[in-house]
């Protein structure tokens, strides 16, 4: 990587670091804590995996009905599946965003509770906010771990799925077809995974968001 593209992407992620610190002060100035936009995020990230699933799957479930084509029009059939194949990277990377967005509102929060901490006059109270914050930390890296975890599946996934499309875009008839039968057992069972380590994020981020909604009553 060249130094002046290094410089130019560190510029990116400052000036994307700054917009989002001068968004969560404005926020605050309304009324709106760190804490609750952290769990806003949380829910949009569950719901953004949650899309992504469902999107992947209806592509998986086209694709299996692509490849056993027995007649009709076949170009018809494969636009159909290059949409979805569209719809479900687009969701990918609403997923990742969206992971992006928890964790820069996090290390806010977990960034401005540990300064408070040494404002504390009585040592009790910060005996007690420290074990707050542990408790909430660590309910937060488990459930980040879970969400990374599921969206690190999702490209494994994808990719095989993009090169068949790809190759079927210049390839539709019937031997074309057969030849990548075997690719659909492969991708089925990654599809199956995923969906598992997604269940278990959108579980993870459940309990996060009870956690903290049960916290601010």
């Amino acid at each position: 990587m060249s130094s002046a593209l290094a410089i130019m992407l560190l510029l990116i992620a400052f000036g994307l670091s700054s917009c989002d610190t001068a968004y969560l002060a404005t926020m605050e100035k309304m009324g709106y804590a760190k804490r609750d936009i952290l769990s806003d995020r949380v829910k949009s990230a569950r719901n953004a995996q949650e899309d992504a699933k469902q999107e992947i799957q209806s592509t998986l479930e086209l694709f299996g009905k692509v490849v056993s084509y027995d007649g009709g029009d076949l170009e018809s059939a494969y636009k159909k599946l290059s949409g979805e194949l569209e719809a479900s990277e687009d969701s990918a990377k609403a997923v990742r965003k969206k992971i992006g967005d928890v964790e820069s509102v996090a290390d806010a929060l977990f960034s401005e509770w540990e300064q408070e901490l040494g404002q504390y006059s009585s040592a009790d109270l910060r005996r007690k906010s420290q074990a707050k914050l542990t408790q909430t930390k660590n309910r937060y890296r488990d459930m980040l771990s879970a969400m990374k975890r599921a969206e690190q599946r999702i490209d494994p996934v994808l990719r095989p799925l993009r090169d068949q499309v790809l190759y079927l875009k210049h390839n539709l008839n019937a031997r074309a077809l057969a030849a990548i039968k075997g690719e659909l057992v492969k991708v089925d069972a990654q599809v199956d995974q995923l969906v598992k380590d997604m269940n278990r994020s959108i579980a993870e981020a459940d309990k996060f968001i009870q956690s903290m909604e049960k916290e601010s009553d």
